[in-house]
């Protein structure tokens, strides 16, 4: 097949055609942009483009997930550490609807994804033919684009406009559905041209100066400015702008749980994280600022609370790539439209140098209240069951802020997004809009393909583990280096907070049985170890962390331990309470 490989690019670049496969073309397109990792689960429907792949195996590397749902999530978790787009293959009907999940969670935290989908003959199109289903309409509400293809005289063009749509403007996912009749079909083939650009379809809104000018007035009259930054920075690889205009400004800082690692956790103007278990300081302090200047964030519910008594007393400056972000939740004083890696330049060119001491200091304040209502105890325990917070800060000890961590959903998750160390941007990878139980294994396969020098943690939870413990197959199949912390509190634990808080402790079906972990690990030919005392911690998470592949770690924690701060749902940010 090398010698064909080698025909099709003499002829292609030669301005001739080359009679070929649909399938073979779809693989020539990936090659083309640049992929390199394909995530997928073969079947009937996707079987002439799995036959075609055998053959550039040399090129593309596909990895066997467990589940389809896991090959998306390992999807998610590549393209969030690479930057790239993530690639999923999977075939029609029952393939193609375990990936819904993935393609929901990757719209609303914008990842740049294509998946494949094979489909029945086209012939056969809504005839209930064997493992037939209208995915193009179960999929619509929950991907930025998706097609059909029935011709693979489409397949190139196609190819382009789905990677083109993925990766520009704010990122989402594609499916393309390509019917079994156009795999198998020759054509005469041209060659791949990418796309950049699509008639009607703007992935960049038009910057507008007077907004800019306005927003650098009003940040430059301001006694109590703040900055809330979320994944937008990371998304426009905005990073070094944002680090300039928030040093500049000297404006506290404070992050959403996509946006973590922007600038590093250690920086002296990142006040912490906001939200429902976010730091005391910045979700009181909203309530105070005079200026808001929102960067790449959404307003999310999460964030904000009740937001009739969102920062009412603030001028907002908000900006955003997606123009349906501004005025959604929060009303703008000043819309700043325009990808900020453009956009924050031109705004620091126009924003006076300052130091707002007097200002960063009340946040300090905040902190140090909430260090000793809160953080010491659950970060520096002397007895009692471990905490998951202890967990979390010997592994910053080891790992010296420079690991990738990728967390589940639940306790531990906010645990870990409040006490881990974001030295790097890409290095937070979590399920956040979705909030999808069970990502964090697969996710952390796709995240160590998409950053192979780095070390790749996992903080997974009893409840979570147990949704996608499947994958530990792909890890023992690949010999992917993953590092795995489940966090085991004997309950779905975050449930069972507000059970405790909100329904007078009526604990419904929140405590769960897991089986022995470390036997399941076993099983699959991957170490591990449990560790029930305190004084065993610190060398097991040595052990881990210095293994060589992949390794399970089980803790056990304190079973009803919660997480605060808390911003009880109905109240607002200011309302945080701190026990």
């Amino acid at each position: 097949m090398e010698v064909a490989q080698q025909e099709i690019l003499n002829k292609t670049a030669e301005k001739e055609t080359v009679n070929i496969l649909g399938s073979v073309a779809l693989l020539e397109a990936l090659i083309a942009e640049g992929v390199d990792t394909i995530f997928g689960y073969p079947g009937g429907a996707i079987m002439p483009i799995y036959d075609a792949l055998y053959d550039y195996n040399d090129k593309l590397d596909h990895i066997l997930v467990r589940h389809e749902q896991g090959g998306i999530h390992a999807g998610q978790g590549y393209a969030r550490t690479s930057g790239k787009v993530g690639v999923v293959f999977a075939t029609s009907g029952p393939g193609a609807t375990n990936l819904v999940t993935g393609l929901a969670d990757a719209q609303i935290d914008s990842t740049p994804l294509v998946c494949i989908t094979g489909q029945v003959f086209a012939h056969l199109l809504g005839t209930d033919a064997f493992q037939e289903t209208d995915v193009i309409n179960i999929t619509n509400p929950v991907t930025k684009w998706n097609y059909q293809v029935t011709d693979a005289t489409e397949i190139p063009e196609v190819l382009a406009k789905a990677f083109y749509i993925a990766k520009s403007g704010r990122p989402g996912p594609v499916l393309i559905d390509i019917t079994k009749n156009a795999q198998i079909q020759l054509f005469d083939y041209e060659g791949y041209t990418p796309c950049n650009h699509i008639r009607s379809y703007r992935p960049k809104p038009i910057v507008r100066m007077p907004y800019v000018e306005q927003a650098a007035e009003l940040i430059n009259k301001a006694k109590k400015p703040f900055i809330i930054w979320g994944q937008g920075v990371v998304l426009g690889s905005a990073e070094q702008e944002f680090k300039t205009f928030v040093e500049k400004s000297g404006i506290p800082a404070a992050w959403t749980i996509l946006g973590a690692g922007a600038i590093p956790t250690s920086h002296p103007l990142n006040v912490g994280m906001l939200g429902m278990h976010g730091n005391y300081g910045p979700n009181v302090l909203t309530n105070e600022c005079d200026v808001l200047i929102a960067i790449g964030m959404r307003f999310d519910d999460r964030v904000t609370g009740r937001l009739d008594k969102y920062a009412k007393q603030a001028k907002v400056i908000h900006l955003d790539i997606d123009p349906a972000e501004i005025d959604k939740n929060v009303k703008t004083t000043v819309p700043v439209w325009g990808d900020c890696k453009e956009t924050l330049p031109l705004l620091t060119a126009l924003v006076e140098q300052k130091q707002h001491t007097a200002w960063l200091n009340k946040f300090r304040g905040y902190t140090k209240q909430e260090v000793e209502a809160v953080i010491h105890d659950e970060l520096n325990p002397t007895s009692g069951e471990m905490t998951m917070g202890e967990v979390i800060k010997q592994l910053n000890d080891l790992t010296h802020g420079e690991a990738i961590i990728v967390t589940d959903v639940g306790q531990h998750q906010m645990v870990a997004c409040r006490y881990a160390q974001f030295n790097n941007t890409r290095s937070n990878i979590t399920s956040g809009g979705l909030g999808t139980m069970g990502f964090a294994l697969p996710a952390a396969i796709g995240a160590k393909y998409g950053a192979q020098d780095k070390t790749v943690v996992a903080i997974i939870g009893d409840g979570g583990f147990q949704m996608t413990l499947q994958e530990l197959g792909t890890i023992m199949q690949t010999g992917v280096d993953v590092k795995i912390i489940i966090l085991n509190n004997r309950f779905l634990g975050m449930v069972r907070q507000w059970q405790e808080l909100f329904n007078d402790r009526r604990y419904s079906f929140v405590d769960i049985e897991s089986p022995d972990f470390v036997a399941v690990a076993a099983a699959y030919r991957i170490p591990g170890k449990c560790v029930n005392e305190r004084a065993e911690l610190q060398g097991a998470l040595k052990e881990m962390i210095n293994s060589k592949g992949s390794f399970l770690l089980e803790v056990m924690v304190t079973k009803e331990n919660n997480v605060f701060p808390m911003v009880p749902q109905g109240c607002s940010v200011s309302e945080i309470r701190l026990k």
